[in-house]
């Protein structure tokens, strides 16, 4: 059977809840493996510990289980992706500031630097790939992303 003789089994599966959620993950999985590809040539960072670095970013400094919490991963596993970033000068531990029982994690200026020069280069990349995109597919795109960032965060 061609392509072109799939599309009518294609556009009834979309009409489904399941159909949708069969295509929103396969659209989602290869746009993120493109964006994994568009990283900066410099970055030897995995993935994993750039959405650490990503998340300190966004959230300021944290404590390794808060950090495991947010990445939803273990906290062993959290404390070695930390301890990396430690060791390549990314991060830096520090006592918190009232619980002294606990250590947080802080976004070096090099950690820092990583993420803004990773993230301007795939924005690129998109901000390329959607100016190919018509007003209207822009626009609905525009109203998508929050669905997608509420979705992405829901438990």
């Amino acid at each position: 059977m061609s392509y072109a003789n799939d599309m009518p089994t294609v556009a009834m599966a979309s009409r489904t809840d399941a159909g949708l959620a069969s295509e929103l993950r396969l659209s989602v999985m290869r746009l993120r493996r493109r964006l994994a590809g568009e990283r900066h040539p410099d970055n030897v960072l995995s993935m994993g510990a750039m959405a650490v670095l990503g998340c300190l970013f966004r959230n300021g400094d944290l404590t390794v289980g808060d950090l495991a919490a947010q990445e939803r991963i273990q906290p062993p596993s959290m404390t070695r992706i930390v301890n990396g970033l430690e060791h390549g000068g990314y991060v830096v531990r520090r006592a918190h500031e009232t619980d002294g029982r606990q250590v947080v994690v802080v976004l070096s200026e090099a950690g820092r630097a990583t993420v803004l020069a990773d993230r301007a280069r795939r924005d690129a990349w998109l901000a390329q790939r959607l100016r190919g995109l018509s007003a209207e597919e822009r626009d609905t795109l525009r109203r998508a992303a929050p669905i997608l960032e509420r979705l992405a965060n829901s438990d």
